[in-house]
């Protein structure tokens, strides 16, 4: 009976310990799950139409800018070929140069980027002071029909250069009368 008892605690032992051991979990590789290409297509096809789109407002918006650009440079070069003539030792506006500085008005309204530097001359008669005195009177006339207009004082500088800068050389009444003007020069702020 003893060796049936021992018998019987070793059979317990050995079911106890084979029920108790941890068993291995099988070593599965993980699954992928492959997309159908349906699946695919229509999220990329997603992607090419925004990608398109935003390379078509680039496109339309360079085209926007080119424009704006052409328009200001038209704007630029009709200011700056402009000039304002005077009588001999006159620095009143005669009634043609108030017909193109209402012009030249309306472009400024038009462009507030833009501002200006009137520059006065004359002809090369009279001596040097009296001439920058003279294109300075002349300057400054343009600057005040213009702020008259509506332009702000600010977006407007003068300058004389007198009989310095010569637009045409020569001592005929043809020349002096050339000579004898504001011009300007537009920057954009």
């Amino acid at each position: 009976m003893k060796s049936i008892y021992a018998l019987l605690i070793a059979g317990c032992v050995v079911i106890g310990l084979t029920a108790c051991s941890k068993k291995k979990e099988p070593v599965v590789d993980p699954v992928v799950k492959e997309t159908p290409a349906e699946a695919v297509a229509p999220e990329q096809s997603k992607v090419n139409e925004d990608s398109l789109a935003a390379l078509e407002r680039e496109r339309l918006e360079a085209e926007r800018l080119e424009a704006a650009r052409k328009k200001l440079q038209e704007m630029m070069d009709r200011l700056m070929s402009e000039d304002v003539y005077f009588d001999f030792d006159r620095s009143e506006l005669t009634e043609e140069a108030k017909t193109l500085l209402i012009q030249v008005g309306e472009v400024l309204n038009q462009e507030p980027r833009f501002t200006i530097t009137v520059e006065g001359h004359t002809d090369a008669r009279g001596t040097e002071d009296y001439n920058l005195t003279l294109g300075s009177a002349r300057s400054t006339k343009v600057k005040e029909f213009l702020s008259a207009y509506g332009i702000a004082a600010e977006r407007m500088e003068t300058i004389s250069f007198g009989e310095e800068k010569p637009k045409q050389a020569g001592e005929s009444e043809e020349a002096f009368a050339k000579n004898r003007r504001a011009n300007f020069r537009v920057n954009v702020k």
